[in-house]
C-alpha cells in the first residue's frame, strides 16, 4: 500500500485502539512516514499477530519521520463519550508530533478539524494507507501493553487475554467481582444493563 495519500507534505496518519473495550483508556497514534517508505508487512493491526505487531512497532518508530501516541482515560471517556474521546486522543497524538504535519488522514468516517490542516477520513484506511496502518499498530501495541500491566493489578478480569474487550469471561468476572476503577461506567458492562452510552453513541444518538 502507498505510504500516504499525498506525498511531499508530511502527511500524518491517525488511528485509535480500544474504542469497543469495557475497560481502560482509548489510545491513538499519529505517524508521518517517509515518502519512500515500503514494507508489505505494515497493515491493519487487526490482521497481524501480536508478535508481528510488536516487531513492526519498533520498525515504525525507527523509520518514521515522526510518531506519537496519546490516550484518553476511562473517566474522561465517561464524561465526553467514546467517539469524542477517540477523536481527542488522535488530536493529542497530533499535538505530540515533533514534526508539524502538512495534512492528516484518519481511519474511519468521523473526525473533527485539527488546527488549519486538511483532514480526510478513509473507511478501512488502515488497510489502504501505510501511515494509517502504522498508526493502528502503534495504538494497538501501546494499549495492549497498558492492559497487560493493568492485569497485574486486576487479574480477575484476564486482561492479559481479552485486553478489556467484552468477552464472555470478562463479563462473567464483572458479574462476580463487580467493576474496578478502570472500567468505563458509561458502557453496558453487563447485558442486563440495557443500552449504554456507547451503544447510543455508536448508533449516532450522541
Amino acid at each position: 500500500m502507498p505510504p500516504c495519500n499525498r506525498p511531499g507534505i508530511f502527511e500524518a496518519g491517525c488511528d485509535e485502539a480500544g474504542r469497543g473495550c469495557l475497560a481502560g483508556p482509548v489510545f491513538a497514534a499519529a505517524v508521518i512516514l517517509p515518502d519512500d517508505f515500503s514494507n508489505p508487512l505494515v497493515n491493519d493491526s487487526k490482521q497481524l499477530s501480536a508478535r508481528r505487531r510488536m516487531e513492526l512497532r519498533e520498525l515504525i518508530k525507527e523509520q518514521a519521520v515522526a510518531w506519537a501516541v496519546a490516550r484518553v482515560d476511562a473517566d474522561e471517556i465517561d464524561r465526553i463519550n467514546i467517539l469524542n474521546a477517540s477523536i481527542e486522543a488522535m488530536h493529542r497524538a497530533l499535538d505530540a508530533l515533533t514534526v508539524r504535519p502538512g495534512a492528516v488522514v484518519v481511519d474511519g468516517n468521523r473526525f473533527r478539524p485539527y488546527r488549519d490542516l486538511d483532514c480526510r477520513t478513509f473507511v478501512k484506511g488502515d488497510g489502504r494507507l501505510a501511515n494509517i496502518a502504522a498508526a493502528s499498530i502503534l495504538a494497538k501495541t501501546e494499549r495492549d501493553l497498558f492492559m497487560e500491566e493493568a492485569h497485574v493489578r486486576y487479574p480477575v478480569y484476564a486482561w492479559d487475554v481479552n485486553k478489556g474487550y467484552p468477552t464472555r469471561a470478562h463479563r462473567e468476572a464483572i458479574a462476580v467481582y463487580g467493576p474496578c476503577p478502570l472500567h468505563r461506567a458509561s458502557f453496558r458492562l453487563l447485558p442486563e444493563q440495557g443500552p449504554s452510552l456507547f451503544d447510543r453513541c455508536a448508533g449516532g444518538d450522541i
